[in-house]
């Protein structure tokens, strides 16, 4: 089995976290199954703050994000691309002009940047959690209070079963509730009913019935864990006692810029107030005792995740996602499976013609053959736009192991399965898309009756520039003549794009 990263010692990994108050990167080795840590870098960026009216990202808040990305680019230099992941949050999964920050981003740190959805967050959030803990068959409950969302977690062992994030956290509660850092009874009182109202849709959920252990990682409950610790309270622990205590702490305070607490970095001293509001009403409504901070964080899943591509263990989580959208949205699979057979086959022809390496070929590959067994999961909405549904499904979904733009590159081939192709709205310099497309389009249209394609017939696919030819035998035109009008037709839609297709015929 080819590997996309060789990994030694010596390898090391990069994971970069653009969160909603901080921005973080760490280096490290991943040696014996565990992460050792060679460098870290965080930087209170706090662009969850500075989300405007419409939901757009002010000029301050982008400059100050380019600005200590450019930082952690110099510290990456030299890095392999495949040893580097960078993710982006919940404050840019609001952001209505997160393209353009995104694209400037790339450019200050040199590397791709993901945005990822609250379901995938929380997956890598466990992930990270899972491998610190010393392994048991104990239920676990994880949860993660970030700059603008909270996400929870159950699982076992290194399985997410159950995952969930909202839209609260101390960045938007403090914005909310403590604009003007006032930390009053009444203040603290209402933005912890708010919080309580909001989250009360998982309560049930995450009942203690689900559970036998509640670890709480990185963020608000790291920041409360430190300060508790520092007062004498067990280390590692968050209890309710605790956080009646940091209560009244910030009550006597009166201001947020007065608090003088061991342990309180100043940048927190802001947010803390929405924090707790949020972390109390957590305890509260799931009935927690005790929650214990986790050394790992979504940072760490990255780091695993890498791992994982190495020997393809991640391909396994898309796929189980893929199974359960399937399940929620049922297709014929029987037909399903036939145009991903067809699609395989066409792509496997063109595949040299990208000039891709063999890991980045697999990826696409994968990509098409997930796009083929979903051509069709918008069909129980409406038949005749059953591709504009399924589009819509796959831009809108979240599912573990996927990143919002491989989502997106999945509900394009939907979207472009048959009828116009410029709909799509693609780039001239999108060959690896166009391809892709091509295979899927023909696939269809070969497996036009539903029933098991013949593709013996077909003998060549090539792309060279912007021109697609098809080569099919004399005798296999002869013996399906419903298919080779539709290769007629299919000639006919690509002439109105950028691209040309081609059908030719050989003895």
């Amino acid at each position: 089995m080819e590997k996309n990263i060789t990994i030694d010692a010596e390898t090391l990994f990069a994971a970069v976290d653009l969160g909603s108050n901080s921005f973080r990167l760490e280096i490290a080795h991943h040696v014996g199954g565990q992460i050792q840590r060679v460098d870290y870098i965080k930087e209170a960026v706090r662009q969850g703050g500075d989300l405007d009216e419409n939901r757009n990202l002010n000029a301050a808040a982008i400059e100050r994000g380019l600005k200590c990305l450019e930082r952690f680019g110099e510290a990456l230099k030299g890095f392999p691309k495949q040893n580097v992941r960078a993710v982006a949050t919940q404050t840019l999964r609001e952001a209505r002009n997160r393209k353009q920050f995104i694209a400037l981003a790339q450019k200050a740190l040199g590397y791709d940047i993901e945005v990822i959805s609250g379901v995938e967050e929380a997956r890598l959030i466990y992930q990270g959690v899972s491998h610190f803990l010393p392994q048991s068959d104990e239920r676990r409950l994880v949860i993660d209070i970030g700059g603008r969302s909270t996400e929870f977690i159950l699982g076992q062992h290194f399985d997410a079963k159950t995952t969930e994030s909202l839209r609260v956290g101390s960045v938007a509660w403090s914005l909310k509730y403590f604009p003007d850092g006032e930390l009053s009874e009444r203040n603290l009182k209402r933005a912890e009913v708010a919080a309580k109202s909001f989250l009360d849709v998982i309560a049930k959920s995450y009942a203690p019935k689900h559970w036998d252990v509640a670890y709480g990682a990185s963020g608000t409950v790291g920041a409360v864990g430190d300060v508790l610790a520092a007062a004498g309270f067990d280390e590692g622990k968050v209890t309710q006692k605790g956080l009646n205590w940091l209560h009244s702490e910030l009550v006597k305070a009166k201001q947020a810029d007065r608090l003088k607490l061991s342990g309180l970095k100043t940048e927190r001293k802001a947010v803390i107030g929405g924090g707790l509001s949020v972390l109390r009403a957590v305890f509260d409504l799931l009935k927690i005792d005790t929650l214990h901070v986790a050394r790992g964080a979504l940072r760490h899943g990255l780091f695993y995740d890498m791992v994982a591509e190495a020997s393809d263990g991640l391909v396994y989580t898309k796929e189980a996602s893929v199974n359960f959208l399937l399940s929620r949205f049922p297709v014929d699979t029987s037909h399903a499976n036939n145009v991903v057979q067809a699609s395989m086959h066409l792509f496997d022809y063109a595949a040299d013609d990208l000039h891709l390496k063999k890991s980045e070929l697999k990826a696409q590959r994968r990509l098409l053959a997930w796009a083929a067994q979903c051509h069709e999961i918008g069909s129980n909405i409406s038949h005749a736009a059953s591709h504009r549904h399924g589009a819509y499904i796959l831009d809108h979904t979240e599912l573990m192991g996927f990143s919002q733009s491989e989502l997106h590159h999945l509900s394009l081939l939907v979207l472009g399965q048959h009828g116009k192709i410029k709909k799509l709205e693609l780039t001239n310099d999108d060959n690896q898309l166009i391809v892709s497309l091509a295979c899927l389009r023909l696939a269809i249209i070969l497996c036009h009756s539903r029933n098991e394609p013949k593709l013996t017939g077909i003998k060549q696919l090539t792309f060279n520039e912007n021109k697609l030819q098809l080569t099919v035998l004399d005798s296999w035109i002869e013996a399906h003549p419903q298919s080779a009008y539709l290769l007629e037709e299919e000639v006919i839609a690509w002439k109105k794009t950028h691209w040309r297709l081609a059908v030719t015929t050989k003895s």
